[in-house]
């Protein structure tokens, strides 16, 4: 599960970069039930600062959102991992052979960033807390509950993560014999605190991204199914599902509307 605590390796962030700020506001409001605030202080109407701000659910922030402005990137969720050194973690990048897209750099007096690459094209980034600790709703509906790699070479990612972040893998056989899915737990944490998972996928299913690896995350939701209606009828589009999984839940792989992935799920209740 993921939690809202300061756990080096654990998830703390994530943003959106999006070509038009405005609808995706209105998109993942329809979707998730978030409400957009700008940074600049507008409100999303006419006139509004809708460069980049923040989505909250109940009052407390999930996520940012920002104006995508890199030339050709894809629209695209950044997921963050909590470090205790940023400067550190990209001496470690560097000698896993990652790359860096982003040099550690401060915001202020809220915290320290970089963004990097891995060697099979996932992108990802890190936090080092300041005064700002992260999101601050997590494994609820409404927010961050599993963060996801799909790459062409897991044996590689293991072995990559594992450099940098010194995350824990145990792999499981998937439903129906259809592969095998690995399963990351944070260094030094008990296994009910799994974060997240990877997947190796043929090349050619990675098209979204240009055939490299990618991240994406999983928002906790109470209605799957409701939650992709909400998604379609806003202008998304659906890669798989609504599907049962043993054990996880009903789920589905969604696009907004500038082809940015995420899952939603409901999860499956304890028995």
């Amino acid at each position: 599960m993921i939690t809202t605590d300061l756990t080096p390796g654990s998830p703390c962030w994530l943003d959106l970069g999006a070509p038009d700020v405005r609808a995706a506001a209105a998109f993942y409001g329809s979707v998730l039930g978030w409400e957009y605030a700008s940074m600049g202080g507008g409100d999303g109407g006419e006139g509004g600062d809708m460069e980049g701000g923040m989505f909250q659910k109940d009052g407390k922030t999930v996520a940012g959102l920002g104006k995508l402005s890199e030339e050709g990137a894809r629209s695209a969720w950044m997921i963050y991992y909590c470090v205790t050194d940023a400067d550190a973690t990209t001496q470690a990048v560097q000698g896993a052979g990652g790359t860096v897209r982003v040099p550690p750099r401060d915001l202020g007096e809220w915290g320290r960033m970089a963004q990097y690459t891995d060697p099979s094209g996932g992108q990802f980034a890190v936090w080092q807390p300041g005064k700002n600790a992260g999101f601050e709703l997590a494994d609820v509906p409404g927010s961050l509950s599993w963060t996801e790699l799909y790459t062409s070479d897991a044996a590689a990612a293991k072995e990559f993560y594992g450099a940098v972040f010194g995350w824990r893998f145990s792999d499981m056989e998937m439903p129906g014999g259809t592969g095998t899915y690995t399963l990351i737990t944070p260094a030094g944490l008990p296994e009910d605190r799994m974060q997240g998972g990877l997947m190796q996928v043929r090349e050619e299913d990675l098209a979204l991204a240009g055939g490299q690896a990618y991240w994406h995350p999983v928002f906790a939701v109470a209605d799957c199914d409701a939650a992709v209606a909400a998604v379609t009828g806003d202008g998304g589009g659906v890669q798989m599902g609504p599907a049962d999984v043993e054990g996880v839940g009903r789920l589905a792989v969604c696009l907004d509307r500038s082809d940015a992935d995420f899952v939603v799920l409901t999860p499956s209740s304890p028995s």
